[in-house]
């Protein structure tokens, strides 16, 4: 990479849509030349352009200045006029005082660009299912850029390059197995982190004694549901699609949230009754739980990133921290996830 300043000599009023540009280096290296004892000719190969064309850029020059740059001498060939020689000494001089200008803004320029590549490295863009898990792993890199985002979406980043790593949460082999068809097709690696159970969260003492999703139904039951792009919604619509329950008959079906911890603190400010989460914030927050389902949390991500040693130290912060809290269990080998990828 260089930085040069160099001297250009524009034609054309200041309003001109397609004013002619003449580059003085280009201009007088050519003029140099045939001072020198060049021909015009090899003057022209040399500036990769033909004959004509740099009898044209030089009539346009001349035009514009208002005097003779060249004259044809018969028997000897071009002969530069003084102001030709007075615009060669004119840029010799320009190039001389810029030239430490430009060493010294080319310093400047890699010490910005050094300081975004550093901030770049730094950076990976994460779009993952709501899970306090991942939100507390990620806390500790600052590699990472966590963004919060249901299931299918964060996957749909991932395959339209809107993000780097994604993650997801799958209950069904079928389906799972269809994600993963679709993320290798890609050039996707899969990574299994661990597993977690989600299920109803409801108040304490269950007060209205709520024991499953038939209990939905009831007129008295004010439910809060995730956002339909999250896996917890696909979870929750496959439950009651198995149950065949209509979730139309749902009061509150079309309530929605976007965080586990955002549907912990509506029924805990008595804005619900019941809602979808996993088991570590029901008991976080003191509410009380049902069991539904147990499913698959899982990274998505690049053959290249999937190396990256604070990836690897990522994978392994979740893996750790799956085992210490409630309502979630390690995984990682092949036999945990047989038949899910």
């Amino acid at each position: 990479m260089r930085i040069q300043i160099r001297p250009t000599l524009i034609f054309g009023g200041k309003n001109a849509k397609d004013p002619a540009i003449i580059d003085l280096v280009w201009l007088t290296s050519l003029l140099r030349d045939i001072d020198q004892g060049k021909t015009l000719m090899s003057a022209c190969k040399k500036a990769g352009l033909s004959y004509r064309n740099v009898w044209q850029k030089v009539n346009e020059v001349e035009t514009a200045l208002g005097f003779k740059l060249m004259e044809r001498v018969r028997g000897h060939g071009s002969q530069l006029s003084e102001y030709a020689k007075y615009l060669i000494q004119f840029t010799e001089d320009f190039d001389e005082k810029t030239h430490r200008l430009g060493q010294t803004s080319l310093a400047h320029l890699e010490e910005g660009f050094a300081l975004f590549r550093n901030k770049s490295e730094k950076r990976w863009r994460f779009v993952s299912s709501s899970d306090p898990i991942i939100q507390a792993a990620v806390s500790g890199f600052e590699k990472f850029e966590l963004g919060t985002a249901g299931s299918g979406e964060a996957l749909e980043r991932l395959l339209n390059y809107e993000t780097d790593i994604a993650g997801y949460h799958v209950s069904d082999l079928q389906a799972s197995k269809t994600i993963a068809k679709r993320l290798q097709k890609e050039g996707m690696q899969i990574f299994p982190v661990m597993k977690r159970v989600q299920g109803l969260m409801i108040s304490k003492g269950n007060p209205l004694n709520i024991t499953g999703v038939r209990d939905l139904l009831r007129s008295n039951i004010r439910f809060i549901n995730r956002q339909k792009s999250s896996g917890t919604r696909l979870l929750l619509d496959t439950v009651l699609n198995k149950e065949k329950i209509d979730p139309k008959k749902i009061r509150g079906y079309e309530h929605e949230e976007f965080t586990h911890t955002a549907i912990a603190t509506s029924i805990l400010a008595k804005k619900a009754d019941v809602g979808m989460g996993v088991k570590s914030i029901a008991i976080e927050n003191g509410l009380d739980f049902i069991q539904l389902k147990d499913e698959l949390f899982f990274l998505a991500m690049s053959d290249e990133l999937a190396v990256d040693k604070d990836v690897v130290r990522l994978i392994r912060k979740i893996r750790q921290l799956s085992e210490e809290i409630p309502g979630y269990k390690s995984i990682g080998l092949k036999r945990q996830i047989a038949g899910w990828i």
